[in-house]
């Protein structure tokens, strides 16, 4: 009980704490911000440049094409991630932070949250400008009902679980950058590693030419499994269902996260 009293004292203090060194950090605005634009900006691009004809057969999953900036803003994301934690270390102000709070675990725990916190918003307007990219623009391209394309709208129960999900998948990528930057506590090094995780595995399943390998890739891999969850089509073809391949980033993420407290508890700051 008293153990207990003490973490549920200590937690709003940890979580205030983590929340000012955040927001007071110059690169979390910028940061945010690109993650927004970016993501918005792809996605215009990408459906700006796709084309059906009339009368043709396009295989193309217009709430995923709508989505392709989350490709890039994932990047912004990690990095943002990355920072909430490495540059205490490169400072030793993470060594003030646990004398203010022993509970190592707590402190991570907070800092989840607070990067947690900021990514969900700033993902759900990148993707709902991306969604919109997507309905203004996709019908002038030939993607309209005449050819057989329903309009991107969240109103679509796929298209709402693409979009959800594409959120959930940047907080994801967040825990996953920010339990490896724990882990290595160097932002560079941190950094390269998200990044490697993350576009290594499709450049690998790329030039792969086994089928079979192919596919176990594809259902390892952090972003393309989770990046299932925006698929609206071809559902049955897909190496892993929308939100079981959101699962696996998940546990990607909390693996990270397992790693990094390990290393936070039993390394010196």
């Amino acid at each position: 009980m008293r153990a207990a009293a003490l973490v549920r004292a200590g937690w709003p203090e940890a979580m205030h704490a983590e929340w000012t060194k955040l927001r007071t950090l110059a690169s979390t605005g910028w940061l945010l911000l690109g993650a927004v634009v970016f993501t918005v900006a792809v996605s215009v691009a990408a459906v700006a440049s796709a084309r059906c004809r009339a009368g043709a057969v396009c295989q193309v999953d217009p709430a995923k094409l709508s989505l392709t900036g989350i490709y890039l803003g994932q990047a912004v994301v990690a990095i943002l991630a990355v920072l909430a934690i490495s540059g205490e270390y490169s400072t030793g102000m993470m060594r003030v932070s646990l004398t203010a709070m022993p509970r190592r675990t707590a402190v991570l725990a907070a800092k989840a949250t607070v990067v947690t916190g900021v990514v969900l918003p700033a993902g759900a307007i990148a993707v709902l400008g991306s969604v919109l990219a997507g309905r203004l623009i996709l019908p002038g391209q030939g993607f309209s009902a005449a050819n057989g394309y329903q309009a991107v709208s969240l109103g679509s129960p796929s298209v709402l679980r693409a979009a959800a999900g594409s959120v959930l998948y940047l907080a994801l990528i967040g825990l996953l950058s920010l339990g490896a930057a724990t882990a290595v506590r160097d932002s560079a090094v941190a950094i390269a590693v998200v990044l490697g995780l993350l576009y290594l595995f499709p450049i690998i399943a790329g030039v792969v030419t086994d089928p079979a390998w192919q596919r176990h890739l594809n259902q390892i891999g952090p972003m393309n499994a989770g990046l299932a969850i925006q698929a609206t089509t071809g559902l049955r073809s897909l190496p892993l269902s929308p939100w079981a391949g959101l699962g696996v980033l998940a546990a990607w993420a909390g693996g990270a996260l397992l790693a990094g407290g390990v290393v936070l508890r039993l390394r010196d700051a």
